[in-house]
């Protein structure tokens, strides 16, 4: 497995760049916001890399952090949503507006991308929203399963990793006192779900 590649930029794309290393040129599938950090030919560049195999093919995609990468394992995963449309899902934000929208279930926020349509768009919300918010729990909680105001804080600063402002996450947690910050933060994103959707 190929994790990441770092080498001279020789071909500069819309949707794929070439970057060699060693003498070999490696053709790589890249989204339109990793493209924005990918100098212009001649300069060095290092992208992580995921890699696709099937049949009849063997395919690199690039990506700008591993945030992204991570993403477009989550966004692939999802029935309906091959490589082509999980890029075309990335090209419509930073990861970190993505996972926001994921979270908060905000669909809508999904159809701009080519090749996503309403219904996949609500499945792609719908299988990966408890996902986010369990893995942003599980890089939140320490050793020792925290209590109280520390399972609050916690889930506050989990919350502004997310995107939220300080104030918008003291305002999802107000009256919360109870459970471990992946619940915490579990029910404050169902609260900002069905207070986006009241609108």
């Amino acid at each position: 497995m190929i994790a990441s590649v770092r080498g001279t930029v020789l071909v500069r794309r819309p949707d794929h760049v070439v970057v060699e290393t060693g003498g070999i040129g490696y053709r790589l599938a890249v989204s339109a916001e990793t493209l924005k950090s990918v100098p212009a030919h001649g300069k060095e560049v290092m992208l992580h890399t995921h890699m696709v195999v099937r049949e009849d093919s063997i395919s690199l995609y690039g990506f700008a952090s591993e945030e992204e990468r991570d993403l477009f394992v989550h966004l692939n995963s999802v029935s309906g949503i091959g490589p082509k449309v999980a890029l075309a899902v990335l090209g419509t934000g930073s990861p970190r507006e993505l996972v926001r929208a994921i979270a908060t279930g905000d669909a809508k926020r999904f159809q701009a991308a080519p090749g996503v349509g309403k219904r996949t768009a609500q499945r792609l919300v719908m299988e990966l929203r408890e996902r986010v918010a369990g893995e942003l729990a599980e890089t939140s909680e320490p050793q020792v399963e925290p209590q109280g105001d520390d399972a609050r804080l916690l889930a506050r600063e989990g919350l502004v990793g997310l995107g939220y402002s300080l104030l918008e996450a003291e305002r999802l947690l107000e009256g919360e006192a109870d459970g471990t910050p992946e619940e915490l933060i579990q029910r404050a994103l169902r609260r900002a779900a069905e207070a986006s959707g009241a609108r």
